[in-house]
């Protein structure tokens, strides 16, 4: 999408009452944007990455946000998603244990979960 289209609708988006859904993917809404009008986000395409996931999450989580923002993740059983998901989760506790020093969370990670993550 042309950059003048993309301003064009992110505009709308944020200032006329009938445009109340805006659609783009992770990689267009995971930089430079600020979408405090929007309170709702739906993940329709997980990503290796939790953090790519979160940061575009947080697009719509921003200081003068005057509503809740909840966040959906949509998966589709017994589908590469759902090994995606739990990698994230492994990737997530390894966060926390190392940087936030939360060793209930790297108590939950196997030896071999551990091997998984940290392979060449």
């Amino acid at each position: 999408m042309p950059v003048s289209q993309r301003a064009a609708n992110l505009r709308a988006f944020r200032t006329d009452p009938e445009v109340t859904i805006i659609l783009m993917s992770l990689k267009s809404g995971g930089e430079g944007l600020n979408l405090q009008t929007a309170n709702r986000v739906f993940i329709l395409e997980p990503w290796w990455n939790p953090a790519v996931e979160m940061q575009a999450v947080m697009r719509a989580h921003r200081i003068g946000q005057k509503r809740a923002v909840v966040a959906t993740r949509f998966c589709t059983k017994d589908t590469i998603e759902t090994r995606m998901f739990e990698l994230q989760e492994k990737k997530r506790l390894v966060f926390e244990g190392c940087m936030d020093g939360n060793q209930a969370a790297l108590a939950q990670l196997t030896e071999e979960d551990l091997q998984f993550l940290f392979k060449r």
